[in-house]
């Protein structure tokens, strides 16, 4: 029988919510616990994609059969990072990440040895779906930490913005790796590292059990689990995140078929990591902003001048215009992240949110393949810098979607008895 347990704030929070700012986010009791094997143990995803794109254009000499690969990938980890979410709900985080991580090593190691023996395409496929399938949820593991450290705290913006600074980290850092292995070293380097740093980080992150979530088990508590799919406010940010997605897919492959066309693959990994860079910075500011405005009017805002600004990257024809660009489309992704992930500590009940991050992680993921499939295709048939058109139908067709439905996004009922077998703790304002 499910029961409704209001939870208080916990000291750590009453002691951040002060002043809040990434100072005393930072001085949260047992935060750099996991925050330090957490960024660790997501950096390789930010180096998977453009590794496999890298890799298996080389062996092919074809970029819409490495952006079909990607997108392979992309797909497996959008299917099953929702699954992953909520069995870490369900058994706690550790017991999901460890196996995970040991899986997606080996499959990414047998993607590679297959793409350098000029495997078939399909058994390339193959491989790809175990290597997305297996992709260490840890963003979404963090970002649930935080909700368990910040209970009641109006810090969670902070902290969602601190999270939004690191991925974004991890995406300057990760595809310049990337390609500096690919071109410098070797073009299975990439992939291969990619794969060993998942596992060391992963096991890293693994470790650190005394901040993982609480697990509910047994008893009269124990009650069906309700998926965070069933919020209507998460399907509505689902798309949105798809849209997001296709941005990062699309300038992925255009900017390395641009590049070389160029004549300067190396200057790949300085393109996109601008971009990143843009949306890093964007980021450090939203979590510095003491908002006013509300988040659902926030996010209609910020995604509309993100489909603006990656509208016109299509009609960029020299290296410095497209990386003005790709930093200031960078720079309007951060607060639409940013919002999105914040929006759901407002809509989805503490059980259910690392599911529901995974939701939306998986959602970036299946845009991004979408968009690597799209945009290799169209690179490949097409004018040079065609793909660049995906980015912008992705992020208009979201918009679109977002303006019809933004109502969706309202507050979940306060005071509501959650079918969990716990309820969710009073809601605190974000703004």
């Amino acid at each position: 029988m499910a029961s409704t347990v209001t939870h208080e704030p916990s000291k750590d929070s009453s002691e951040s919510s002060s002043r809040p700012g990434y100072g005393q986010l930072l001085r949260t009791r047992g935060a750099w616990t996991f925050l330090l094997p957490g960024f660790a143990a997501r950096q390789p995803f930010a180096m998977l994609t453009i590794s496999i794109v890298l890799l298996v254009q080389h062996t092919t000499g074809s970029y819409g059969a490495a952006g079909a690969a990607a997108a392979v990938t992309g797909v497996s980890m959008a299917l099953f990072a929702p699954y992953s979410g909520r069995l870490a709900d369900r058994y706690g985080q550790r017991v999901v990440l460890i196996p995970g991580v040991l899986v997606h090593t080996l499959s990414g190691l047998t993607l590679t040895a297959l793409a350098l023996s000029h495997a078939p395409l399909w058994a390339l496929f193959v491989a790809a779906v175990p290597t997305g399938a297996s992709v260490p949820q840890v963003g979404p593991m963090v970002r649930a930490r935080w909700g368990v450290k910040l209970q009641g705290s109006p810090l969670m913006t902070t902290a969602a913005a601190f999270e939004s600074v690191t991925d974004e980290l991890t995406f300057v850092v990760g595809p310049l790796l990337a390609t500096a292995l690919c071109t410098a070293v070797d073009p299975a380097a990439g992939l291969v590292t990619e794969a060993a740093l998942t596992l060391l980080g992963g096991l890293l992150f693994a470790a650190q059990k005394s901040t993982q979530p609480p697990v509910t088990v047994g008893g009269h508590a124990r009650v069906e689990h309700a998926s965070a799919l069933r919020v209507p406010g998460v399907r509505v940010l689902i798309v949105t995140f798809l849209g997001i997605g296709s941005v990062f897919g699309g300038m992925q492959v255009s900017l390395a078929a641009f590049t070389e066309s160029i004549g300067e693959p190396g200057l790949n990994g300085v393109l996109y990591g601008t971009f990143a860079a843009g949306n890093m910075l964007s980021g450090i500011a939203c979590g510095a902003i003491a908002w006013k405005v509300a988040p659902q009017r926030r996010l209609v805002l910020g995604y509309a001048a993100l489909a603006l600004a990656a509208s016109g990257l299509w009609a960029a024809h020299s290296v410095l215009v497209l990386a003005g660009l790709g930093l200031l489309v960078g720079m309007c992704i951060a607060p639409a992240l940013i919002t999105g992930y914040t929006l759901v500590e407002d809509l989805v009940p503490a059980g259910a949110r690392t599911e529901a991050f995974t939701w939306l992680t998986g959602a970036v993921a299946l845009g991004q393949a979408g968009a690597v499939t799209v945009a290799g295709q169209l690179e490949d048939r097409f004018w040079g810098g065609a793909g660049f058109l995906v980015p912008m139908g992705g992020t208009l067709l979201a918009l679109a979607t977002l303006l019809a439905l933004r109502s969706r996004l309202a507050s979940r009922p306060r005071g509501r008895t959650v079918a969990r077998g716990v309820g969710h703790r009073v809601p605190v304002a974000v703004d």
